[in-house]
């Protein structure tokens, strides 16, 4: 069981858009412009960090649920913010409000919900940089 989790427990996660991030990546018919799935990627970093104080040795997080807008498109070159901040939890579910702007626009918002796992044959504190 995760330790008492907090409401309101803040995470972030930030890159730079590269063209592995684009559409262009996966269909050079696309333009070169940050993808919904890699803004997706990163809110849910951003909820893994704002979850992960509070797991305890050999757990992580797991997304379990998406509801999300992409708002507005951004570029190669463009830095990417996302944050997320807990709001609720149902049982072992957990509700994060996630944004994601560049500069000052919000390109994207919603709510993703994670769950706390027991990784088997973990031993300590693995797993605890990643999504």
């Amino acid at each position: 069981m995760p330790k008492p989790v907090t409401i309101g427990a803040r995470g972030e996660a930030q890159e730079k858009v590269e063209l592995r991030h684009t559409l262009t990546s996966h269909d050079k018919c696309l333009p070169p412009i940050y993808s919904t799935p890699d803004m997706i990627r990163l809110m849910e970093t951003a909820g893994f960090h704002a979850l992960q104080p509070f797991c305890e040795d050999g757990e992580i997080t797991v997304g379990t649920a998406i509801n999300i807008e992409h708002r507005a498109s951004c570029g190669l070159g463009a830095d990417v913010h996302a944050t997320a901040e807990l709001e609720s939890h149902n049982g072992r579910f957990y509700v994060l409000r996630v944004t994601a702007t560049s500069g000052d626009r919000e390109i994207g918002r919603g709510t993703i919900t994670r769950a706390f796992v027991r990784v088997p044959g973990s031993v300590g504190n693995q797993g605890k940089s990643g999504i």
